[in-house]
């Protein structure tokens, strides 16, 4: 056998000396068992680095799969909110097109609300005693006598007796008709020998609303009261006129208007002055446009604001919306409450102006309330059970108004209870993590404004909602929509100017067509300038006689030529 199969490194010539073989073999199988055992732990080392790697790729890979899994949720949850977000927003504008538009009784509320008891009918009820019709006593009356065209029997031919007594019925009708005042002056001439006098004398002409003018003061008035507070277009009062028979042309009504303009200045500032006297205002403003380029502003929207107190409706048009027109009005008033929306501008001026207290509208929280329970019918019973809660609270804020005594210190103490457990509701709600978004938004906004919205539980004379306001610019939003805003800004100011007086006449249950004619008539006698004072026309100076004549209807004109006066020709 060849030695060197065994290892080939052991025969004498390498060693030097002869060894046994059994040493040799047993070095030999010592060394392979060593070398095995390295290797053995070698490959049992890499093999757990291997498994090591293993499962880190394949943690790593779960957990790829599971934020691949949970970007799916959220983008299927963004997907899922933006869909109800899309449907909420096609039935919101479902519902302005085709939908009612009266928050009271709405499809919602009937549908969810406790009882299902169906609503009463309106106008007058079957069964329930009626008044009758209305005698209009105080309208003068045209006799006129209806006669038989025969008064004899219809078979036999003979004359009828006429009995004593008649019968008689009224038929309500009016009459619009359109003439001229044509004035005679007769002239006279001196029989003495006073050089002073003129020759021929004759009585001094009839005052003009405009000089020279050939319109009389009841054309300016239906001029006014048909475009600022009926809100029906100018050219359609032109094509009216008309049709009486009576020819206006456009250009004559705007000169006329913008002639007349300068007579109300003067009680325009009298209601500022008075408005900024009161503690307490409601304030809105809604859009005008006004179609005039003005230097460093582009596109034709303005605003009209509207702020009204216990005594005053007051209107402003600006350029913008922004905080600068409430301190522009309220400019000076030192303490006060006002009554208005959620927007920046009262939030900015109550910031500048400390002493000056915001109380929020609860019927534009309700309204958000109404608004979630249309766009999400899934929460439209949770939203009329917030809705049921403020209308708990409208009514006890109304009965506590009008209570005294005992009784008011107790509905006081269930108003201060329930503003509390909404509270508690509104908090609780927020917290539950399995609130919807669109839920949270109200909730927030709510918690947001609290302090407003309970600003009348310390003072009970506040009202909880801003309707005043908005009913106050419910008439010059119909004129928008009719007439389209104001072509230039002094016509856009006169609308603001007869907004301001028109609706505080209103507001005093004063006919603003009596008003109107006397304040014209009283420029006209003073030389087509307002008149020196104004106390006769305004409803907090007036007396009681004063302000019985102008709730009445206007009597027919009368002409009252001037007494003092005398013209030369």
């Amino acid at each position: 056998m060849d030695r060197t199969a065994l290892g080939g490194c052991t025969t004498a010539e390498s060693e030097g000396a002869a060894r046994p073989f059994s040493q040799v073999l047993v070095r030999l199988t010592k060394q392979e068992h060593i070398q095995l055992l390295w290797e053995a732990n070698y490959w049992k080392a890499e093999h757990r680095q291997a498994a090591e790697r293993a499962l880190r790729v394949e943690a790593a890979y779960r957990e790829q799969l599971r934020q691949a899994a949970q970007g799916a949720e959220q983008r299927e949850a963004a997907l899922r909110g933006e869909l109800q977000a899309a449907r909420a927003r096609i039935r919101d504008l479902e519902r302005r097109l085709f939908g009612r538009k009266s928050e009271r009784w709405g499809v919602i509320e009937d549908r969810h609300r406790a009882g299902g008891c169906g609503r009463r009918a309106r106008g007058q009820q079957r069964g329930a005693a009626g008044h009758g019709r209305t005698r209009l006593a105080h309208l003068p009356v045209h006799t006129e006598v209806v006669e038989l065209d025969t008064p004899l029997c219809p078979v036999c031919g003979l004359a009828l007796r006429q009995m004593p007594g008649r019968d008689e019925c009224e038929v309500l009708e009016i009459e619009v008709q359109a003439y001229r005042r044509r004035f005679r002056r007769p002239r006279y001439r001196r029989t003495c020998d006073c050089r002073q006098v003129p020759g021929i004398l004759t009585a001094p002409p009839p005052a003009r609303l405009i000089a020279r003018g050939k319109f009389g003061i009841s054309v300016w008035v239906s001029v006014l009261l048909d475009k600022f507070l009926y809100g029906r277009p100018s050219q359609r009062l032109v094509q009216d006129l008309a049709d009486h028979g009576l020819e206006l042309s456009v250009g004559s009504l705007a000169g006329g208007l913008q002639a007349i303009a300068p007579l109300f200045a003067p009680l325009q500032q009298a209601l500022l002055d008075r408005l900024r006297r009161e503690p307490h205002w409601h304030a809105d403003e809604t859009s005008w446009p006004v179609f005039a380029e003005v230097e460093g502003k582009s596109g034709h929207r303005w605003y009209l604001w509207v702020f009204q107190s216990r005594s005053v409706v007051y209107y402003v048009l600006d350029e913008s919306r922004s905080s600068r027109v409430p301190a522009a009005v309220l400019g000076g008033v030192r303490t006060g409450v006002i009554s208005c929306d959620r927007h920046g501008a009262y939030k900015r001026f109550a910031r500048l102006n400390p002493s000056v207290a915001l109380s929020f509208c609860w019927a534009h929280q309700r309204r958000d309330l109404l608004n979630l329970a249309h766009e999400y019918p899934d929460l439209a019973t949770w939203a009329m059970a917030w809705v049921d809660c403020i209308g708990t609270l409208f009514a006890l804020q109304a009965q506590r108004r009008e209570a005294r005594g005992a009784r008011r210190a107790e509905l006081d103490r269930h108003v201060r209870a329930t503003v509390q457990e909404m509270a508690a509701q509104r908090d609780a709600a927020l917290a539950h993590p399995t609130l919807p978004a669109a839920a949270a938004a109200v909730l927030r906004s709510m918690a947001q404004h609290w302090q407003g919205l309970t600003e009348f539980v310390e003072r009970p004379q506040l009202p909880l909602s801003n309707n005043a306001a908005e009913r106050a610019l419910r008439g010059p939003v119909v004129g928008r929509k009719n007439f389209y805003g104001s072509g230039s800004p002094w016509s856009g100011q006169l609308a603001a100017t007869m907004f301001s007086v028109l609706m505080t006449m209103r507001h005093w249950k004063i006919n603003p067509r009596t008003w109107l004619t006397t304040y014209l008539q009283a420029c006209a006698d003073h030389g087509n300038r307002p008149p020196p004072q104004l106390r006769p026309f305004l409803p907090w100076t007036m007396d009681a006689a004063q302000r019985a004549a102008m709730r009445a209807a206007p009597a027919k004109a009368v002409l009252r030529p001037r007494a003092a006066a005398v013209d030369s020709s």
